[in-house]
């Protein structure tokens, strides 16, 4: 009986050391860890709206901007973050719209639009992408994330025929699941800006300094 004692606090107490340890890491690596997250972000926002020098959070309600894109058509998508960017001399550049679109092959990704006060599409850059290699992964590549580019539309498409005109996306062969996600949560970007941020909209939220 000593004995089942003896190793059952022995065991405890590997639990709490364990169990404090684990604490003890967290706390030390989790700054960093969100530190590099957000300089990921930063430079995200910079490749996709390089006209801003700045960028600030934008207050949005999530149960207003899921509702727009429910009623046009985007369901699977959300709005994840928006952020304002303005130039050097303090004008609003444009804003960039995160948006996490759980349509992909491997279920979620998450990608940045950055849109110029004109309406213009001035890049996509991927936050979270984790679709098949050689496949949907080439969502990722430059090559395709650039047909979204300078592109001044309403909503884009994409085509499998090589369809041309300035809204149509070429789809990725083998992986029309992941151009269609993509597709879709630019366009979601797009209605949420066209509604709430472009000039003569009303914004649903503030700018945080």
């Amino acid at each position: 009986m000593n004995k089942i004692i003896k190793n059952t606090l022995i065991l405890t107490a590997i639990t709490v050391v364990s169990g404090l340890m684990l604490g003890i890491v967290y706390d030390i690596t989790k700054e960093p860890i969100a530190q590099a997250q957000e300089n990921t972000k930063q430079e995200a926002y910079r490749s996709v709206l390089p006209d801003a020098s700045e960028f600030h959070p934008v207050d949005f309600d999530a149960d207003s901007a899921a509702s727009l894109l429910s009623e046009n058509g985007y369901s699977s998508d959300a709005i994840a973050e928006i952020a304002e960017g303005v130039d050097d001399s303090g004008e609003t550049a444009g804003y960039v719209i995160s948006v996490q679109s759980s349509e992909a092959y491997d279920g979620s990704l998450t990608l940045s639009v950055g849109i110029a006060a004109d309406g213009t599409v001035k890049g996509i850059e991927m936050l979270d992408i984790s679709e098949t290699a050689g496949l949907g992964m080439k969502a990722d590549e430059q090559e395709f994330k650039d047909q979204f580019k300078d592109k001044n539309v309403e909503k884009f498409a994409y085509t499998k025929t090589g369809e041309d005109g300035d809204n149509m996306i070429d789809a990725i062969s083998g992986a029309t699941i992941t151009t269609n996600a993509v597709t879709n949560a630019v366009d979601s970007a797009l209605v949420y800006y066209q509604n709430e941020l472009s000039a003569g909209s009303q914004m649903g939220g503030g700018v945080n300094e």
